[in-house]
């Protein structure tokens, strides 16, 4: 290799030559590019936002392709996603900064940077619900049942989302060896204090990323025409399914947040969990005692 290049360079060329000639192992090895796309002036555009942004219109089109075939009124549907997909925003960051209060007391106004990161799945979805149901009480909408739409596609987006974690060099796991098949570069300004002399680390966005998709084609391709006389089940099992992902995976994770002396992910994710398993038992024998439409005859 040339002597002139430099080390970023030269790392990048091992990383290469390790993965072409370790024998009888095959090597994935993943380096963000860095956080931003390009600046223009004053604006300057993240791959953090974009995947931000390309996740829900994914997971829009596919509601909005759920909903038409379930004979709704897909405006409504579609406007139902925006005012959720900006409480979620909302959701989102509150629940980050008020998990960081500390930081934010002394830094305030980077409470509003939402761009640079920092947004909780957890508040996303408990505010994205909220704003949901607002809305479909003004405007007189079926709730549960737009809400099975939306939130069976949601995954999607969460699986696309998780790509920005990894443009931002945030939200790994703990380090590997280097041996092990899947690793993540981080850059030492990155790494936790603890872990400064580590170089890879789990991708444990792509872990949680792989999971999504799984997530979203059982609900959406699997379940959704199964339970739809059933308005609020595919919710539930949403829920359900992402709060088991999300706790197999965060004990993996360096960055927790912590509330009550645990990871607040962890603790979320248990209460999701065990109440959407009771509510889902809630609504599969209210529609089978108190049936509207074929619901008391479907098998689950």
């Amino acid at each position: 290799m040339d002597a002139c290049a430099s080390p970023r360079a030269r790392r990048r060329a091992e990383l290469r030559l390790r993965f072409l000639t370790a024998e009888g192992h095959a090597f994935l090895n993943f380096e963000s590019p860095g956080a931003i796309i390009f600046k223009l002036g004053p604006v300057t555009v993240r791959w953090y936002g974009l995947m931000f942004v390309l996740g829900f219109f994914s997971a829009a089109a596919m509601a909005m392709r759920l909903g038409k075939k379930w004979e709704m009124d897909t405006e409504e549907l579609l406007n139902t996603a925006f005012w959720g997909f900006g409480g979620g925003v909302v959701g989102a960051r509150l629940y980050f900064v008020l998990l960081n209060y500390k930081h934010f007391l002394e830094e305030p106004l980077q409470a509003f940077m939402i761009w640079t990161g920092g947004l909780s799945i957890h508040g996303g979805i408990l505010g994205g619900i909220l704003t949901g149901f607002i809305y479909c009480k003004v405007r007189k909408l079926p709730f549960l049942k737009t809400a099975d739409v939306l939130l069976g596609s949601i995954p999607l987006a969460q699986a696309i989302g998780r790509w920005g974690n990894f443009f931002n060099s945030e939200a790994f796991g703990k380090p590997v060896g280097s041996d092990f098949p899947l690793r993540l570069f981080i850059p030492e300004a990155n790494r936790p204090l603890e872990f400064r002399d580590q170089l890879y680390f789990h991708p444990t966005f792509l872990y949680e990323a792989v999971y999504d998709v799984l997530l979203f084609c059982i609900l959406y391709f699997g379940l959704a025409e199964r339970v739809k006389n059933y308005p609020g089940l595919l919710s539930c099992l949403y829920l359900a399914g992402y709060s088991v992902g999300r706790l197999m995976i965060e004990p993996m994770r360096t960055d927790s947040l912590y509330a009550f002396g645990m990871p607040a992910a962890i603790l979320t994710s248990s209460i999701l969990l065990g109440l959407s398993l009771v509510l889902a038992g809630v609504v599969v024998n209210y529609h089978r005692t108190h049936p509207t439409t074929s619901s008391s005859a479907d098998p689950l």
